[in-house]
């Protein structure tokens, strides 16, 4: 009996709103959105309570709504709700984000894109979720208060794995791919560059 567990906060004014839809869209069960309601972040809680954790660590699926608002701007760092989501990332191995864009006819005018540019847009951007700057240490402001740092790291296998979903996907589709860095100023890129080119060559270089 699949359940799709949703972390749907009264902490975002989207989250609820955008889940609501998304129940909708699936048909989820109305025994399992009544199953849900527990899972809601309250004030006092940790960005992600351990019955939270559990209830999605237990899960088939898990469906999550958007969190944050200026409600929590002035916490600390690590009790804002955007932790929790970094968090249960982790937690679950989620490591490929697929945003796909396509152009609507309907609101073309409302692109800052000219129509005839932005018309028949269907692509899809695959993000890396768990390496880079959200997750490299050492992090923090120092003593002073004058002085922050984030550090931005990524292993070559965190590399390859997100690559060979965009591969995978780009052979399903129209065989083109696009792997964007900035390997001219940063380091971190050209390890990217090469680990991206690398993968292409020995799996992919159908596409």
């Amino acid at each position: 009996d699949h359940q799709l567990c949703v972390p749907r906060p009264s902490v975002s004014i989207r989250g609820p709103l955008t889940s609501h839809q998304a129940h909708r869209q699936v048909g989820l069960p109305k025994r399992i959105i009544q199953y849900l309601a527990h899972l809601r972040l309250a004030d006092g809680d940790q960005p992600l309570p351990e019955r939270t954790r559990k209830a999605c660590m237990e899960a088939t699926a898990v469906l999550l709504g958007a969190v944050g608002g200026p409600r929590w701007d002035d916490l600390a760092s690590d009790l804002r709700p955007e932790k929790g989501l970094l968090d249960l990332r982790k937690a679950l191995g989620v490591y490929a984000n697929l945003r796909p864009v396509r152009a609507i006819a309907a609101v073309e005018a409302s692109s800052p894109l000219r129509p005839e540019v932005v018309r028949g847009t269907d692509l899809i951007v695959v993000r890396e979720l768990l390496g880079g700057i959200y997750f490299g240490e050492p992090r923090g402001i120092d003593e002073s208060g004058e002085r922050a740092v984030n550090t931005m790291v990524y292993t070559g296998d965190e590399i390859r794995r997100v690559a060979r979903v965009a591969f995978q996907i780009a052979r399903g589709r129209r065989h083109q791919l696009c792997s964007v860095d900035k390997a001219n100023v940063l380091v971190v890129s050209r390890l990217w560059r090469q680990v991206v080119t690398q993968v292409h060559h020995a799996e992919f270089s159908d596409v």
